[in-house]
Parts: C-alpha cells; sequence; structure tokens
C-alpha cells in the first residue's frame, strides 16, 4: 500500500508525505529507506507517524488525499478534504462475494476460495468474506472447502489482540464450520474459519460466511445485497452467466474462474458504494489522481 500511494505521485515530480498506520509503523520507515537508498532527494518522500492528530493535519494541508481503510473514516477524510475541494482517493475496503455455480469445477472453485479468504490471514481488502453456492453442489463443496482449509499451513498472525477479540466477538452464536477459536501458541493467531450464514461487518481476518442460494439469479441478488463493492469473483462453465454476472455485479474489481483479485499491480483497483470514491489505485490510471 506504501507503494501503491507514493509512487504514483512521485513519477509525477510531486513530493509525498505518507502516515504510517499506527499498528505498523516500521513498514513505513522500510519503505522510505528504501527511496533513499534508491537516490530520492531527502524531503521528496516523507514520513510521519501518529494518530488521527497527525491524519486531520495532512488532510488540511496537501493538495491530493489518498486514503485508505474503513469507511467510516473514509467518509470524514473525503468530508473535511472536500470542504477546501481538495482531490480526494478514497479505498474503503470490502465484503466480497466469491460465486460457485452447479456447473463450477467444484476442485478449483474451493482451492481459490481458501486462497482468497485466508491469504494474509484474511487482512486484505479484497478477501473473499463471503462465498455463495447453489444449493445443488453446496454440500460437496463445503466437504472440499473443509478439507483443503485443514490443510493449510501458519496463515501468520492478525494485528493486535484487539481485532483478535472483535472477530472472536463476531462470530459469538453463529454456526461455525470449522475454526472458530484462537490458536495456542504466542502471538494473535485465528484458526481459519468458515462459518454458514452471514456478517455484515468487514472483519480483515481469516473469517469467511457460506451461504447457499438456489439460482444465477439468487446468487447476483446476494453478491449485490452488500453496501460494499470492491472484488467479486464467479465461478462457472457458462459463459452467458459468467458475462452477465461481470455486467451486473456491482464491483470495481470481478473475476471469472479464479480468486478475487486486489493486487495486479498493471491494472486499476478501487470499488463502488462503500468501497470508494470512484478513483483508482494501480495501473496507468493511478496518475490521474
Amino acid at each position: 500500500n506504501c507503494a501503491w500511494k507514493a509512487f504514483p505521485a512521485l513519477l509525477c515530480g510531486n513530493s509525498a508525505v505518507l502516515k504510517s498506520a499506527e499498528d505498523a509503523p516500521k513498514t513505513a520507515l522500510l519503505f522510505a529507506k528504501a527511496l533513499h537508498d534508491a537516490g530520492v532527494p531527502k524531503g521528496v518522500f516523507n514520513v510521519v507517524h501518529g494518530g488521527p492528530e497527525a491524519g486531520e493535519a495532512l488532510v488540511d494541508l496537501a493538495d491530493v488525499v489518498s486514503f485508505t481503510g474503513s469507511f467510516e473514516v473514509g467518509a470524514q477524510v473525503a468530508a473535511r478534504a472536500g470542504a477546501r475541494l481538495a482531490k480526494v482517493c478514497i479505498e474503503a475496503g470490502g465484503k466480497n462475494p466469491l460465486v460457485v455455480c452447479d456447473d463450477a469445477d467444484l476442485d478449483a472453485a474451493a482451492e481459490a476460495a481458501v486462497t482468497s479468504a485466508f491469504s494474509n490471514a484474511g487482512q486484505r481488502c479484497a478477501a473473499a468474506s463471503r462465498v455463495i453456492v447453489f444449493d445443488a453442489v453446496f454440500d460437496r463443496f463445503r466437504d472440499l472447502l473443509l478439507e483443503r482449509t485443514r490443510q493449510l499451513g501458519d496463515i501468520g498472525p492478525v494485528i493486535n489482540e484487539r481485532q483478535l477479540h472483535r472477530m472472536l466477538a463476531a462470530i459469538r452464536g453463529m454456526r461455525v464450520l470449522c475454526g472458530g477459536q484462537r490458536l495456542d501458541r504466542p502471538g494473535f493467531y485465528m484458526a481459519p474459519t468458515w462459518i454458514e450464514g452471514s456478517i455484515e461487518a468487514e472483519l480483515f481476518g481469516p473469517i469467511s460466511c457460506l451461504s447457499r442460494v438456489e439460482t444465477f439469479e439468487h446468487a447476483l441478488a446476494a453478491a449485490n445485497e452488500s453496501p460494499y463493492g470492491l472484488t467479486a469473483s464467479i465461478h462457472t462453465a457458462n459463459l452467458k452467466r459468467a458475462m452477465t454476472f461481470l455486467a451486473k455485479v456491482r464491483s470495481g474489481v470481478a473475476v471469472v474462474n479464479g480468486p478475487t483479485y486486489g493486487s495486479e499491480p498493471h491494472m486499476p483497483f478501487g470499488g463502488l458504494k462503500h468501497s470508494g470514491n470512484g478513483t483508482r489505485e494501480a495501473g496507468t490510471e493511478a496518475l490521474d489522481v
């Protein structure tokens, strides 16, 4: 994310100031050191640390403000910057659907769902947190999915203890198919978790929801019912279904027979609805911000 924010500004001849995430300040410092070692002059790329007070100061000063985080904070940033008509790029998370049709390659779909849900311990805005499966293949797909999940190695910890407790509280009382508990090891590790049902909030961790639908129309409606619209995927052998999904899913990025992507450097990335304000990062479109 540091690179996505900094490189377009630097390539266009601007200086840049990056406010690091409070829970991961060293990443920003290492990125700044790499730029300095590569020959970027002092003062061209800068890092500041802090909480809301640091972010508010930058929003009040910068010619272009690029933010990645929650919808709630993104809306505040957009309103504050908009008061002086500053240009704003907002990327505000997702609750991304992966649809599995009754004609899908179930092995490939299960692999894509597990990869999408649990890479980086689910701490990706493009993670597949809603897997929507046709009822005709639901039981078979669920068994494949759970078997692949049990075969996973170490998926890494979540960012902090507060986030771990938030996730455990969110699934309390839900029907847990696997996982659902903190792992017994040092650090903030949670077992890869599948629940049958739905959670509206973006949890940003190794938890995904599995639900069943009767028809393609129901699947498309379920994919679009979230207030978010960042990435989406459909698994099907039917070209008409695939093209209809691409045309009608309310998502900034859509994929056929693959994971829910979010980090292709040559492609524009950004969402609709609560996921973003229409601007795009990565690809040549990032230069338009």
